[in-house]
């Protein structure tokens, strides 16, 4: 959960709690609830509808077994809220839809539309927890007067997810993963200890894109050679701030390094929650900017496994305890090097934290400009808090904690902040939704 300063202590019309299922609201109306198109959802309580499916499905994605194993949790972040989006604005018109329009009669809620929209496409994708997902819109639903409005917004919501889900089923992503041979020459990424884990999103940089041409779009230049200067400099950065045993990491870059280990784009949507509430955006802004994030956040991942698996650079742990056959004169192995934190199941170069960081920080600074008093917690770290003062600032540390986790070096610290960066600018461009940042806010809502 991420808190911001000054707490929510003007959250007057819209009542937030948070319970095991995301966000109960409580029964106060908005201040425009029965607006028109041209004022519909500029509330509180409109943008705490969309905060409300966001915290709903970061709930289900921390369920064990809920998401799919072979299926990145990004696509879901994605879908989530480009039907919310499109939704809305088939009602309101003031914005051009990511992907799916639909008719929408005059006087149609658009709060209902997101309900509805956000309901219909989680229970496609997790149908299990359809139960649990009937009753949070029924809750969301019981805030907006019944009658025709809700009704038909309840229409376009389902409308659009349906068309916006029948789109992306042919994406790629149901595929099932390749068999993953390693290689074994210098560099060659390979499984590591202790577990040895198998490789699960190998052909994910296949996936359609979102927004991008392809997953290839922004790939990065090639990793230094083995045996160049700037590669030694960053495998022995890594090497001594990294180990477990490190006498040369602070202790405050081992509680950074601790800190950040959860999903970072489940980070990132909980520091978008509370920036929205924090600066009264209306609904149409909250579901623009929701849907620029995740599919910044979608792209963000298909193009980094297109680059991780393509280049295949090995983790450092195999790194350090291999250095010995990397030709480079300036590293020197140590067979019994281990990391702050397990290493995951994928090749280093980029690193994922530090592109999905650059893609959020970049979203969230175009709609609110990059200076905000940001708190941050961590599952990981339960009573810890770390306090910011922009968002790029928040990309950096969390790109860096790889590093003092002993995950990353700063090679691939580096190409994710730059390829997360090239990804976010082009899907606030390309789709359109750059136009409710924070220079082209759209006062028609």
């Amino acid at each position: 959960m991420v808190k911001f300063a000054p707490v929510l202590a003007s959250l007057v019309s819209a009542v937030l709690a948070v319970g095991s299922t995301g966000v109960v609201l409580a029964d106060s109306p908005s201040r425009d609830s029965d607006a028109g198109h041209a004022g519909a959802g500029r509330g509180l309580q409109g943008a705490a509808f969309v905060v409300a499916w966001n915290r709903e499905l970061l709930h289900i994605v921390q369920i064990p077994g809920a998401q799919p194993p072979t299926v990145h949790q990004t696509r879901s972040y994605a879908l989530l809220h480009a039907a919310i989006y499109d939704s809305v604005v088939s009602i309101t018109r003031n914005g051009r839809p990511y992907l799916v329009s639909v008719e929408a009669p005059r006087g149609a809620r658009p709060d209902a539309a997101a309900a509805a929209a956000g309901h219909a496409t989680l229970a496609a994708l997790y149908p299990a927890l359809k139960p649990e997902l009937d009753q949070h819109l029924a809750d969301q639903l019981a805030l907006i007067p019944d009658g025709r409005a809700r009704r038909q917004g309840i229409e376009v919501g389902d409308r659009v997810a349906s068309l916006l889900l029948a789109a992306r089923a042919d994406d790629g992503s149901a595929a099932m993963p390749s068999p993953f041979v390693a290689g074994s020459q210098p560099g060659d990424y390979r499984s590591t200890p202790p577990n040895f884990p198998s490789p699960v999103f190998i052909d994910w940089g296949n996936v359609t894109p979102f927004v991008l041409r392809s997953g290839a779009q922004f790939r990065p230049a090639p990793p230094p050679a083995l045996t160049s200067a700037a590669y030694a400099r960053a495998l022995n950065e890594v090497k001594s701030l990294g180990q477990d045993s490190s006498t040369s990491r602070t202790a405050d870059q081992t509680l950074i390094g601790r800190f950040w280990a959860p999903p970072i784009w489940n980070t990132w949507n909980a520091i978008a929650e509370e920036a929205a509430l924090a600066h009264h955006t209306n609904l149409v802004r909250t579901a623009a900017m929701f849907a620029a994030l995740n599919l910044s956040f979608a792209d963000s991942a298909i193009a980094m496994y297109d680059a991780k698996y393509h280049y295949q650079l090995w983790r450092p742990i195999t790194a350090v305890r291999l250095a010995a056959t990397d030709g480079n004169p300036a590293t020197t192995g140590d067979p019994t090097w281990t990391p702050l934190a397990v290493t995951a199941a994928d090749p280093s170069y980029p690193g994922a934290h530090s592109t999905i960081s650059a893609a959020g920080a970049a979203v969230l600074a175009a709609f609110f400009g990059n200076r905000d008093e940001i708190q941050v917690s961590s599952p990981a770290l339960p009573g810890a808090v770390r306090t910011f003062r922009s968002y790029s600032d928040v990309a950096t540390e969390a790109g860096l904690s790889r590093i003092y986790a002993g995950q990353h070096t700063r090679i691939d610290h580096v190409a994710g902040i730059h390829l997360g960066s090239n990804v976010a600018r082009f899907v606030l461009r390309e789709s359109g939704l750059g136009h409710f940042g924070r220079d082209g806010e759209d006062d028609r809502s």
